[in-house]
């Protein structure tokens, strides 16, 4: 019997998601949790062979959590399901030790084989976004580019940016010019939004 945690912020669908996958014969549903900052705690609690993660979570984001669950629980394994198949974030994804990353329009016996498949030690990811991932090439910003559009998203100030971020005004212009050039658009808003389309943020 394969033990799951299902973390969806929709509370209907999660709890359909839920009674759906019980009625597999071999699955077990343990938990569920709507934050993303609600999943480490859960994991400890009910220690689930496979964490079923949406990306965009109040809290803390999906990605985030997964980045975290392979530091606190190497031995659980995390499968992305989401609306948001952007190919940025199959590669974030990825890099967090993701094992599968399904996108939500599919239906359920596809998710549960996922499931299935991921125990078993496959790598699954929905094909298209494969494809589109390869198409995409990699992420070209920095971290710290990411930082500074992650920070002034919310209309900061290149002062406010400075502040929280620990910078000087000048290297937060910088960092700014630097992505506006990588994501080529004409003004940090327009960066953060293709940046944020993209999966880059």
């Amino acid at each position: 019997m394969t033990t799951l945690l299902v973390v969806e912020d929709q509370v209907m669908l999660r709890e359909a998601l839920a009674a759906l996958l019980d009625l597999e014969p071999d699955l077990d549903v343990v938990g569920q949790v709507g934050r993303g900052d609600e999943v480490l705690a859960a994991v400890a609690e009910c220690s689930p062979d496979v964490v079923l993660l949406d990306i965009e979570l109040p809290g803390l984001s999906g990605l985030d959590v997964a980045e975290r669950l392979r530091e606190a629980a190497p031995g659980t394994v995390v499968v992305v399901v989401t609306t948001f198949g952007r190919p940025g974030y199959l590669r974030r994804a990825l890099d967090a030790g993701v094992r599968g990353f399904v996108v939500k329009d599919g239906p359920v016996e596809g998710l549960a084989d996922a499931v299935r498949r991921v125990t078993a030690g496959e790598l699954v990811i929905d094909p298209a976004l494969a494809a589109d991932a390869l198409a995409a090439g990699p992420n070209l910003l920095t971290a710290r580019e990411q930082d500074v559009l992650r920070a002034g998203e919310g209309g900061a100030t290149v002062a406010d940016i400075a502040g929280a971020l620990h910078l000087s005004e000048q290297t937060v212009r910088n960092y700014l010019s630097a992505a506006i050039g990588k994501t080529g658009t004409r003004n940090r808003t327009e960066a953060a939004a293709e940046a944020r389309d993209r999966g880059w943020l």
